[in-house]
């Protein structure tokens, strides 16, 4: 009777732990009050951009967040923030996901990510008038070069890692590398293709010469680190999106 009693005991310990753990998920807050908070930067074309007119946000992330928030049959909220704050948002509970950033072991310290769901590979670049100067990374990597890079960023520990010897120099959100450079206050900053490739369609930079890629990096969504539940949904979501094709549409949509 005693182990009877000892084995219904822990059972329900079992159950009630469970329950616990289910209701501090983030997936019961966000079904409990119809909304689905995104930390969103903004800034990265052609991922997340704001219009400052409207406040309002277009972009990949942010039909990939729609289409979320439609299927848990709730609205979408996004939240502003920049890139030295996206993890602490998600940390503190600001929102509950981010859009897309590098999966990095950094940020696996402190947060959890989803499944990845498109990748980016890194390049360097300049102005035309300034891509004679340049041959390749090491011409970079030289006392006197001013390589501009976001604070905060994946791309800033890059800049740092790739170009010791360069004049690194950090500007804080809403500023951004390429800002600096088609200023003339900077020679070059780095960028993934993905961006990179909107910039050079509008702007007149291009690729450093005699570059290749470098950094290949899955890109996912940021979630609390300790919400299986949450985690487990938004994978599973992922994977049922990318066998039915959404994800290769939204990114022919968004030219990636």
């Amino acid at each position: 009777m005693k182990g009877f009693l000892k084995v219904i005991a822990a059972a329900a310990i079992s159950m009630g732990l469970a329950v616990g753990a289910q209701a501090q998920s983030a997936l019961n807050e966000i079904l409990d009050t119809g909304v689905l908070k995104v930390g969103t930067t903004g800034d990265w074309n052609p991922m997340s951009v704001r219009d400052p007119a409207t406040n309002s946000y277009k972009g990949f992330d942010i039909d990939i967040m729609t289409e979320l928030a439609k299927d848990l049959g709730v609205e979408v909220e996004f939240v502003p923030t920049d890139w030295k704050t996206l993890v602490n948002g998600v940390v503190a509970g600001k929102y509950h996901i981010t859009g897309s950033a590098s999966i990095s072991p950094a940020r696996m310290k402190v947060a959890g990510f989803s499944e990845s769901y498109i990748a980016v590979e890194i390049f360097p670049f300049t102005t035309k008038d300034k891509a004679g100067g340049f041959s390749g990374y090491e011409s970079i990597n030289q006392p006197g070069v001013k390589v501009a890079t976001t604070l905060g960023t994946t791309f800033e520990k890059m800049a740092r890692e790739w170009f010791p010897n360069a004049d690194i120099k950090v500007v804080e959100a809403p500023a951004r590398g390429f800002q600096e450079v088609l200023s003339g206050r900077a020679d070059v900053f780095i960028t993934s293709n993905i961006e990179g490739s909107t910039l050079e369609a509008k702007f007149p930079v291009v690729r450093v010469p005699d570059t290749g890629p470098r950094s290949p990096s899955p890109i996912a969504m940021l979630l609390p680190q300790a919400d299986q539940v949450w985690i487990n949904y938004v994978n599973n979501w992922v994977k049922v999106k990318q066998a039915k094709g959404f994800f290769a549409a939204n990114s022919a949509k968004w030219g990636l």
